[in-house]
């Protein structure tokens, strides 16, 4: 191996630390580098996030909570965030920012209004809230850089008390990629669904729309090649994007032909309230949905298989006794390149659940998508939330916003008992961050809802780490009731991005010609 091909190994090292992920490859036929076989995590250098336009309704109010989690400032290369030109380090930064781009959403054409205050982390472990009200309020898009970006997290929340769009609204700001899966979306005439594209970075993102209704793909206009400037968002009404028949379950696909984007489908239904839902975890021949709230009145199950084959999956219901199989729907036929749904009526009975899906066939798996429609209340006192399936957490997961006696942390272990821990940071305004460890049983799922710091006042975030053991596939409900509506949101825990895995270069670079 030449001096040249370390010297490259080492750099992608170095660059994997600053950006969140590297990949290296070898010719097809070769060894892989001897330097790839170990590996280590530094903690990533930079990441960016997209925030879409919160609600159209004049009489929202949105809080944005930033944070970023204390305990990952080891670890890093050497000289990766040393300023150019100096020796001194860069001063790390965490901000938000609205999408020069973007018009508010009122119709008026003009520039949108920016939030009050903008929600900066100045040090990590300690959140930030900033608010902002009504329609004209921008999409934001932001980056995090140096000891400020392991692991930041913005959490988007809005309460619409009244209109087309009450409701509570929650949503965990993403970063941006190229690929997004949205079962349990909707292009019925009782629903409002919006797909909205953000682009963060400096240059044009194009994207396709591609809907998939139970007797496969729709016939749509409009989906391929759709423009979105940089530093903008662009809402697109799904219902507009093909004439046939509304569909009450779609699947909806939206990829990238060039750049990235940030993508959140906002729901709206005329009887059942608003909420936002999240693109579902990779497609999967198991999949874990967790954090089904003790009283929901009404789950949906909505699943998709993207690929050639037929799924053929088995059903279960992880309770805090154990794993049981739903009634009347232990099995499910997924075609492939339909989209699948059944009500699961009476489901909780009481208790905080989870719900499992695995191939019949061990030996047979076939990845699937997979989103739940969840409702509490009853008639005019509905209101409507998603869960979409959930990866396991690997390293660690954030999520922000949570406030005294309105939030609750389900943990569920699919496979094998699994121990985390689990830490309430500081107040937004004040309070001592404590920690626990849990222990989760295998095919349990255990809610907790005394997580708040001492001396809690504002909002505070939790992070969740593995200890040993099993998978945990985890979300947060958050539940803010007003004027006898159970308003609600669920934002399932994916891991924050606080370290990235890349290969370990060899120090001695002169032992080899």
């Amino acid at each position: 191996m030449k001096r040249t091909t370390l010297s490259l190994i080492a750099g992608a090292t170095a660059l994997a630390a600053v950006t969140g992920f590297a990949a290296l490859t070898a010719p097809e036929g070769t060894a892989a580098p001897e330097a790839t076989k170990a590996t280590t995590r530094l903690p990533v250098e930079r990441v960016g996030l997209a925030c879409p336009v919160p609600s159209s309704s004049e009489v929202a109010e949105t809080v944005y909570t930033s944070y970023t989690p204390a305990g990952t400032d080891t670890g890093k290369t050497p000289g990766a965030d040393k300023g150019k030109g100096n020796d001194k380090a860069e001063k790390p930064t965490a901000l938000l920012k609205p999408a020069t781009g973007a018009t508010a959403s009122d119709g008026t054409g003009k520039k949108p209004a920016a939030p009050k205050a903008p929600a900066t982390v100045t040090t990590p472990g300690k959140p930030v809230t900033a608010e902002a009200n009504g329609a004209s309020v921008p999409a934001l898009t932001g980056s995090a850089t140096g000891a400020l970006a392991p692991g930041w997290t913005v959490q988007q929340t809005t309460v619409v008390p009244a209109g087309g769009s009450r409701g509570l609204l929650g949503l965990t700001c993403g970063a941006p990629d190229t690929d997004f899966w949205f079962p349990a979306a909707s292009t019925a005439k009782a629903r409002h669904d919006y797909v909205h594209l953000t682009n963060p970075d400096d240059t044009a993102a194009v994207a396709d729309i591609t809907l998939y209704g139970p007797e496969g793909v729709l016939k749509s206009q409009f989906t391929e090649g759709i423009p979105v400037p940089a530093h903008s968002t662009v809402p697109v009404l799904l219902s507009t994007l093909t004439h046939e028949a509304a569909q009450r379950d779609v699947t909806v696909h939206v990829t990238t032909r060039s750049g990235r984007v940030g993508a959140a489908v906002g729901v709206a239904d005329d009887k059942l309230g608003s909420d936002w839902l999240s693109a579902s975890a990779d497609p999967s021949g198991s999949v874990v949905l967790p954090g089904i709230p003790a009283d929901a009145t009404s789950v949906r199950l909505v699943v998709f298989a993207p690929g050639q084959d037929d799924a053929d999956l088995k059903v279960k219901l992880s309770t805090a006794n154990g794993a049981i199989v739903p009634a009347g729907a232990g099995t499910l036929h997924v075609k492939s390149g339909m989209t699948t749904s059944i009500d699961l009526p009476d489901l909780t009975r009481g208790s905080a659940a989870s719900l499992f899906l695995a191939p019949e066939d061990a030996k047979r798996p076939v990845p699937v998508v997979a989103a739940l429609q969840v409702v509490r209340g009853k008639g005019e006192k509905s209101e409507i939330a998603f869960i979409p399936a959930a990866g396991p957490i690997s390293a660690r997961a954030t999520v922000a916003d949570n406030r005294a006696k309105a939030s609750t942390l389900s943990l569920t272990a699919p496979d094998a008992d699994a121990q985390v821990k689990i830490t309430a940071s500081a107040g937004s305004g004040a309070g001592t961050p404590v920690s626990k460890t849990v222990t989760v049983r295998a095919g349990t799922t255990t809610a907790l809802t005394d997580l708040a710091p001492q001396g809690l006042k504002g909002s505070y975030a939790l992070t969740v780490e593995p200890v040993s053991g099993g998978k945990v596939h985890a979300a947060r409900t958050l539940a803010v009731p007003q004027d006898g509506v159970p308003m609600f949101t669920v934002q399932t825990l994916t891991d924050d991005r606080g370290t990235v895995e890349v290969p370990s270069a060899r120090q001695d670079l002169g032992v080899l010609d």
